[in-house]
This record gives structure tokens, C-alpha cells and sequence, in this order.
């Protein structure tokens, strides 16, 4: 019988999804790992990103935690504010989630989540990087041959033939669009209307001020909400930073001409946006150095029809971007990663039948897509009661934060709210997919021979009962 190591595993894109891709599956011991990445290195950019338990237990199983840990923050509580006044709608309390989960939630540089799965990867020989080389064509998604082609900056194109082919190339995902069009399906990248200024304020802008470095020194996630607008702060780096990451209507990018997701923003137009909130939002907004404001558009796309063609599969923002409201974003792509390289290494046959390996990546849709589509809409459902303007609707709301005062309440933000933290903290990905594969897999087998016993999608919702968007 083969062996499901011998598989080659090509992987498109070396970002957060990319990077834990070819970890999980060095993890579970596959020899032939190539990851082709644009850029000419990683160079980790980015400003904040919360680091959820149901994260960390994966980045713990592949040794990377450690590390990434010794410069987080471990968030005890959040509170939650009204932009204008500062007012505290109600306040979270967090000290117990280590206990229940297993892990903290933390908070923590996007470079050093990258830069601990970058390592990682480093670790192991049987990973090796194609830097500034781009995909440029799939030439066939198999499952008998998977051949795609890629092209080296400055050299000539080649083929390459492959077991299998992850696109995690984000939502701009070039796999995507191959493969859509593959099937003669439309699914163009959609504007939310939404758009983000991300600020990281050092210590040394905020120390004089006993205010500020009072919120640098808390082990607290902050929310100021308004109409159509919310701020969310947190402490990163060893609290040497203080992160900030906005939410406002897209109004620069609605009326540009070309396709751009970021661009160099204004100062004045910043402090317009938000000029009616609080004094102490206006501090920090303020410490922003002109010429370093930076606003990202936030996208999106329906939801895909399928993830998989062949030995083709689709991860993280490549096939469920999410806006950054539930904070998920990155822990669906690192879960997505890991149930892969999990259910590759259950195909049957060791990936020889390869029919039987194009099954295995159909369950690793069944397994995640249910769950991430659910948090998806939950991130934008919450969106919409934070950004709620005066009217009958904002006081059920803000009635609904006061009666939260009560531990165990739930929250009108997701986020905070406990049902919605218990769902997304205690799920094990790999877990459910060592217990659900067999079942899913036979599943997909009985109804390639017309034989369908109900909706093998229902085992894969993730323990979400009663949760809804």
C-alpha cells in the first residue's frame, strides 16, 4: 500500500493559511512540501490580531505556541463603550478562559504569528519555499495528474505536476479564479462598504500620559461603538504597542478606479470620521504621525459553491473571507490547514487511489464549511448591531449590554458574548476530523453510487447549535 507521506503537497501562497499549511502537513510527516510565493520574502507586515484559544490549541500541537506567547497579551476582560462618550456599556470578564479552554485568548502582533509559523516551517527539512515566483495557470485540477504553472521573476515559466494543490493565496486568490472558471461559475470579489485604519502607537508616545498608559497596561480588549463606526484597542508586543484597528463606511476606495485594498490615507480625513468620539480616542488618533495613516478596504465574496475540484483545494480568505469583527479571520485559516493535512493522511490508500484522494479534500470542505460560514455571518451580523445609529433598535441594544452586566449573559457583540466564545473556543478541528471523517468520507462514497442517507454537511456544524448570525 502506499504511504500517504510520499504525496508531493504544493502550496500557493506563503501567508498566515499558506504558512500553516505546509506545517501541518510537515507535522504529520509529509516528505515533499513546496510553497510558491509571490513576494521576494515573507517581510511581515500587518498591526494586531487576536490569538483565540481554538488558535492556539492548533499552533500548540505544532510546537509554535511558545514563542509566539512570550509576547502576547493575555486578555482578562473587555469592555465595550459608547464612541462619544466613553461610557462603559458593559464590561466582560474574562479570567477563567485558560481554565475552561485550555488556553488564553490572547492579543499579539500579526508578525509575530507569522514569524512563529515561519520558524516553524523553517524547523523542518522537508519544506522548501519558492520566493518571487507567482502561479500563472492551472493546467489540469485532476484528481489522476494535478499540473499547474508557475513563473520565477525574471525567469521562464514551468510546470509543475503535483498530488496535491492548496491555494492559499488569499482573496485575491488566483486558484480561486482558475477553478471557478474551471466550472463556469461567477463568484467576483465583493466591496462590503466597509473599510479600516489600522494604528500601532508605541510606548513612547504614550507613557506621559497616564490615561493612555493606563489602557496600555491593561489586560483588556476595548470596543468604542457609534453609527456605522467602532474602534477596537488592544495591548501588543510585551505591551510596548498599543493597537488599534477602526471600522468605518468606505468612502476613498468606493470612488477609485482600480482594484486597490490599501492605500496611504489622510490624517484630517481620519480625525473627521471620528471627530464626534470621546477625548480619549481623540488623544491617540491624534498621535498619529502624518504621513503613517494607512486604510485597508475590507472584502468579501458569496460563499463558494464547492472548495474542491480534483486535487484542487481552496484555504482561508481564498474561499470564507470574513470581515475582522469576530476576530476569526486567521484561526479559520490555521483550523482549515490542520484539517487537511488530517484528512489527506486518512485517504484511503496512502493518496494512490486517486479518486479516493479527491473524497478526502471533499470532506475537508464538509468538515469546515458549515463552521466558517456561521462565523462569517456572525462577524457581519455583529457589524450591524455595533454600528446601529439612534432609534428604537440602538436602545434594545444598548438595554441588551446592560442586562449582560450579569455573568453568562449573552452580549449583542458577538465577540464578548459567552455562547459565542464557548462555541468558537472549545471546538477541536483536528478532534473532529480524526471522529467525523470515516462517516463524512462514507458518506460521499454512498452518494457517488446513489446512495444518500440525509445531509452528510449536518455532522460538520461545529457545535453551533443555537447559534445563529
Amino acid at each position: 500500500m502506499a504511504d500517504y507521506r510520499d504525496l508531493r503537497i504544493s502550496v500557493i501562497g506563503a501567508g498566515m493559511g499558506g504558512l500553516a499549511c505546509a506545517l501541518a502537513f510537515a507535522r504529520k510527516g509529509f516528505k515533499h512540501i513546496d510553497v510558491y510565493e509571490t513576494a521576494s520574502n515573507l517581510g511581515f507586515v500587518g498591526a494586531g490580531i487576536q490569538l483565540a484559544p481554538n488558535m492556539v490549541r492548533v499552533l500548540d500541537r505544532w510546537g509554535c505556541w511558545d514563542s509566539i506567547e512570550a509576547e502576547a497579551t493575555n486578555i482578562k476582560s473587555s469592555s465595550i463603550r459608547e464612541g462619544s462618550t466613553n461610557r462603559e456599556l458593559v464590561h466582560v470578564q474574562m479570567p477563567d478562559i485558560a481554565e475552561k479552554y485550555g488556553y488564553p485568548h490572547c492579543t499579539g502582533h500579526r508578525a509575530s504569528l507569522a514569524g512563529g509559523l515561519y520558524d516553524g516551517c523553517k524547523k523542518e527539512p522537508n519544506i522548501k519555499f519558492h520566493f518571487s515566483t507567482s502561479l500563472t495557470g492551472i493546467t489540469s485540477f485532476g484528481p489522476d495528474k494535478t499540473v499547474f504553472t508557475v513563473q520565477p521573476r525574471g525567469g521562464e515559466p514551468f510546470e509543475v505536476e503535483t498530488d496535491v494543490l492548496l491555494g492559499s493565496d488569499g482573496i485575491k486568490s488566483a486558484v480561486r479564479a482558475a477553478l471557478l472558471h474551471t466550472l463556469d461559475i461567477s463568484a467576483e470579489v465583493e466591496d462590503t462598504g466597509q473599510a479600516a485604519y489600522r494604528i500601532m502607537l508605541p510606548r513612547s508616545m504614550m507613557e506621559h500620559d497616564p490615561e493612555l498608559l493606563e489602557l496600555l497596561d491593561a489586560d483588556v480588549a476595548l470596543r468604542w461603538i457609534g453609527e456605522k463606526r467602532h474602534i477596537v484597542a488592544y495591548p501588543i508586543s510585551g505591551k510596548t504597542i498599543y493597537n488599534l484597528s477602526t471600522c468605518q463606511p468606505d468612502v476613498n476606495f468606493a470612488a477609485a478606479t482600480n482594484a486597490t485594498y490599501t492605500t496611504r490615507g489622510s490624517k484630517p480625513a481620519m480625525l473627521k470620521v471620528y471627530a464626534d468620539f470621546c477625548p480619549v480616542v481623540q488623544k491617540m488618533l491624534n498621535l498619529v504621525p502624518e504621513g503613517e495613516v494607512c486604510e485597508w478596504r475590507l472584502r468579501s465574496h458569496k460563499a463558494l459553491p464547492t472548495w474542491v475540484l480534483g486535487a484542487v483545494a481552496l484555504v482561508g480568505d481564498a474561499c470564507h473571507p470574513t470581515l475582522p469583527h469576530l476576530s476569526q479571520g486567521a484561526a479559520m485559516a490555521i483550523e482549515d490547514a490542520a484539517v487537511l493535512a488530517e484528512v489527506v493522511s486518512q485517504a484511503p490508500g496512502g493518496g494512490a487511489d486517486r479518486e479516493a484522494l479527491s473524497r478526502a479534500l471533499k470532506t475537508y470542505e464538509l468538515l469546515r464549511k458549515d463552521r466558517t460560514t456561521l462565523l462569517v455571518d456572525l462577524a457581519a451580523s455583529s457589524a450591524r448591531t455595533l454600528h446601529l445609529g439612534e432609534g428604537k433598535a440602538k436602545e434594545e441594544r444598548d438595554r441588551q449590554f446592560a442586562a449582560a452586566k450579569k455573568k453568562g449573559t449573552p452580549i449583542p457583540d458577538k465577540w464578548a458574548s459567552p455562547e459565542v466564545q464557548d462555541m468558537i473556543y472549545s471546538y477541536d478541528c483536528v478532534k473532529e476530523a480524526q471522529e467525523k471523517f470515516d462517516e463524512l468520507y462514507a458518506g460521499l462514497v454512498n452518494e457517488q453510487n446513489g446512495h444518500v442517507d440525509g445531509d452528510t454537511n449536518g455532522y460538520a456544524n461545529g457545535h453551533a447549535d443555537g447559534i445563529t448570525a
